[in-house]
Protein backbone atom coordinates (compact mmCIF):
# COMPACT_ATOMS: atom_id res chain seq x y z
CA UNK A 1 0.00 0.00 0.00
CA UNK A 2 1.73 3.65 -0.95
CA UNK A 3 -0.54 6.69 -1.05
CA UNK A 4 1.17 9.86 -2.65
CA UNK A 5 0.06 13.49 -1.78
CA UNK A 6 1.54 16.92 -3.42
CA UNK A 7 4.24 16.68 -0.87
CA UNK A 8 3.96 13.11 1.41
CA UNK A 9 4.44 9.54 0.22
CA UNK A 10 2.52 7.57 2.67
CA UNK A 11 3.63 3.71 3.09
CA UNK A 12 3.49 0.48 5.04
CA UNK A 13 5.95 0.90 8.00
CA UNK A 14 9.05 -1.98 7.99
CA UNK A 15 10.24 -3.16 11.31
CA UNK A 16 12.73 -0.71 11.41
CA UNK A 17 11.06 2.08 11.58
CA UNK A 18 9.39 0.84 14.89
CA UNK A 19 12.01 2.72 17.04
CA UNK A 20 11.04 6.12 15.60
CA UNK A 21 7.28 5.71 16.08
CA UNK A 22 7.79 4.52 19.70
CA UNK A 23 9.89 7.79 19.90
CA UNK A 24 6.98 9.73 18.37
CA UNK A 25 4.26 8.15 20.51
CA UNK A 26 6.56 8.98 23.86
CA UNK A 27 7.40 12.86 22.62
CA UNK A 28 5.87 15.26 25.10
CA UNK A 29 3.70 17.14 22.65
CA UNK A 30 1.49 13.20 21.43
CA UNK A 31 2.30 11.29 24.45
CA UNK A 32 -1.26 12.86 26.01
CA UNK A 33 -3.37 12.18 23.14
CA UNK A 34 -2.27 8.78 21.93
CA UNK A 35 -2.20 5.46 23.34
CA UNK A 36 1.71 3.85 23.10
CA UNK A 37 2.26 0.80 21.80
CA UNK A 38 5.20 -1.28 22.64
CA UNK A 39 7.47 -2.74 20.17
CA UNK A 40 5.85 -6.14 20.07
CA UNK A 41 2.52 -4.92 19.44
CA UNK A 42 4.08 -2.80 16.24
CA UNK A 43 5.47 -5.60 14.93
CA UNK A 44 2.30 -7.58 15.26
CA UNK A 45 0.31 -4.70 13.88
CA UNK A 46 2.77 -4.77 10.99
CA UNK A 47 2.00 -8.83 10.13
CA UNK A 48 -1.66 -8.48 10.68
CA UNK A 49 -3.82 -8.18 7.74
CA UNK A 50 -6.20 -6.28 9.14
CA UNK A 51 -4.21 -3.48 10.24
CA UNK A 52 -1.87 -1.23 8.31
CA UNK A 53 0.77 0.52 10.75
CA UNK A 54 1.57 3.86 7.72
CA UNK A 55 4.86 5.90 7.69
CA UNK A 56 4.20 9.23 6.45
CA UNK A 57 6.87 10.62 4.37
CA UNK A 58 7.79 13.80 2.56
CA UNK A 59 8.23 12.66 -1.19
CA UNK A 60 11.17 14.94 -1.93
CA UNK A 61 13.57 12.91 0.41
CA UNK A 62 12.92 9.91 3.54
CA UNK A 63 12.36 11.77 5.91
CA UNK A 64 9.57 11.09 8.07
CA UNK A 65 7.02 13.38 9.33
CA UNK A 66 4.16 11.52 11.05
CA UNK A 67 2.63 7.71 11.21
CA UNK A 68 -0.74 6.66 11.23
CA UNK A 69 -2.52 3.47 12.90
CA UNK A 70 -5.23 2.19 10.92
CA UNK A 71 -7.53 -0.96 10.99
CA UNK A 72 -9.47 -2.43 8.55
CA UNK A 73 -13.05 -4.05 8.85
CA UNK A 74 -13.41 -5.65 5.81
CA UNK A 75 -16.67 -7.48 6.54
CA UNK A 76 -18.34 -3.92 7.48
CA UNK A 77 -16.39 -2.06 5.13
CA UNK A 78 -14.94 0.42 8.27
CA UNK A 79 -11.94 2.36 8.24
CA UNK A 80 -10.85 2.82 11.96
CA UNK A 81 -8.33 5.84 12.40
CA UNK A 82 -6.45 4.36 15.59
CA UNK A 83 -3.90 6.75 15.63
CA UNK A 84 -2.08 9.40 13.70
CA UNK A 85 1.01 11.61 14.77
CA UNK A 86 2.54 14.66 13.12
CA UNK A 87 6.01 15.06 13.88
CA UNK A 88 6.50 18.25 12.13
CA UNK A 89 3.13 20.48 12.98
CA UNK A 90 2.28 23.29 11.85
CA UNK A 91 3.27 22.69 8.17
CA UNK A 92 -0.60 21.30 6.98
CA UNK A 93 0.89 17.35 6.77
CA UNK A 94 -1.97 16.35 9.30
CA UNK A 95 -4.54 17.25 6.70
CA UNK A 96 -3.19 16.26 3.75
CA UNK A 97 -2.64 12.90 5.49
CA UNK A 98 -5.73 12.64 6.43
CA UNK A 99 -7.60 13.32 3.40
CA UNK A 100 -5.31 10.95 1.49
CA UNK A 101 -6.28 7.99 3.92
CA UNK A 102 -10.04 9.15 3.74
CA UNK A 103 -9.73 8.91 -0.11
CA UNK A 104 -8.27 5.40 0.12
CA UNK A 105 -10.82 4.51 2.07
CA UNK A 106 -13.83 5.79 0.20
CA UNK A 107 -12.50 5.50 -2.95
CA UNK A 108 -9.78 2.79 -3.36
CA UNK A 109 -11.48 0.19 -0.47
CA UNK A 110 -15.25 1.35 -1.61
CA UNK A 111 -15.49 0.92 2.72
CA UNK A 112 -19.00 2.49 3.85
CA UNK A 113 -17.51 4.44 7.08
CA UNK A 114 -14.19 6.19 8.03
CA UNK A 115 -14.14 6.71 12.10
CA UNK A 116 -11.89 7.73 14.49
CA UNK A 117 -12.18 8.78 18.14
CA UNK A 118 -10.13 11.47 19.73
CA UNK A 119 -9.65 13.17 23.14
CA UNK A 120 -11.80 15.79 24.50
CA UNK A 121 -8.39 17.91 25.29
CA UNK A 122 -7.03 17.61 22.09
CA UNK A 123 -8.39 20.74 20.32
CA UNK A 124 -5.92 21.04 17.00
CA UNK A 125 -7.47 17.08 16.15
CA UNK A 126 -10.90 18.26 17.01
CA UNK A 127 -11.07 21.33 14.39
CA UNK A 128 -9.08 19.26 12.12
CA UNK A 129 -11.53 16.11 12.23
CA UNK A 130 -14.21 19.32 12.10
CA UNK A 131 -12.62 20.88 9.05
CA UNK A 132 -12.77 18.27 6.96
CA UNK A 133 -16.39 17.54 7.67
CA UNK A 134 -16.63 14.59 10.37
CA UNK A 135 -19.62 14.27 12.06
CA UNK A 136 -19.64 13.68 15.64
CA UNK A 137 -21.05 10.96 16.56
CA UNK A 138 -20.80 11.06 20.42
CA UNK A 139 -19.11 10.69 23.19
CA UNK A 140 -17.94 7.69 25.10
CA UNK A 141 -17.76 8.70 29.03
CA UNK A 142 -14.89 7.79 31.18
CA UNK A 143 -14.01 5.26 28.23
CA UNK A 144 -10.09 4.88 28.55
CA UNK A 145 -8.17 4.89 31.80
CA UNK A 146 -4.93 6.48 31.49
CA UNK A 147 -1.92 7.84 33.79
CA UNK A 148 -4.02 11.14 33.45
CA UNK A 149 -7.20 9.11 34.69
CA UNK A 150 -10.27 8.13 33.07
CA UNK A 151 -10.83 10.03 29.77
CA UNK A 152 -13.88 10.72 27.66
CA UNK A 153 -13.54 9.87 23.76
CA UNK A 154 -15.27 11.72 21.41
CA UNK A 155 -16.46 9.62 18.31
CA UNK A 156 -16.05 11.13 15.10
CA UNK A 157 -17.15 9.59 11.88
CA UNK A 158 -18.01 9.99 7.87
CA UNK A 159 -20.47 7.75 5.66
CA UNK A 160 -19.01 7.39 2.14
CA UNK A 161 -22.54 9.18 0.68
CA UNK A 162 -21.44 12.01 2.84
CA UNK A 163 -17.55 11.92 1.31
CA UNK A 164 -19.08 11.72 -2.07
CA UNK A 165 -21.90 14.89 -1.62
CA UNK A 166 -18.67 16.68 0.31
CA UNK A 167 -16.22 16.07 -3.10
CA UNK A 168 -19.30 17.00 -5.33
CA UNK A 169 -19.96 20.33 -3.50
CA UNK A 170 -15.71 21.11 -3.51
CA UNK A 171 -15.91 20.33 -7.26
CA UNK A 172 -18.57 22.26 -8.19
CA UNK A 173 -18.28 26.26 -7.14
CA UNK A 174 -21.36 27.52 -5.32
CA UNK A 175 -23.34 29.72 -7.88
CA UNK A 176 -24.40 33.29 -6.34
Amino acid sequence: MMLETERLAIVEAAESDIGWIIAQENDEENRRFIWVGTYEEHLAEIADPGHRLLVIRRKDGVERVGYALVHLDFKSERFELRRIVIAQKGRGYGRESMEALMKYAFETLKFNRFWLDVYPDNAVGIALYESLGLHRDGVLRQNYKSERGYLDQIIYSMLREEYARRALERAVPPSR
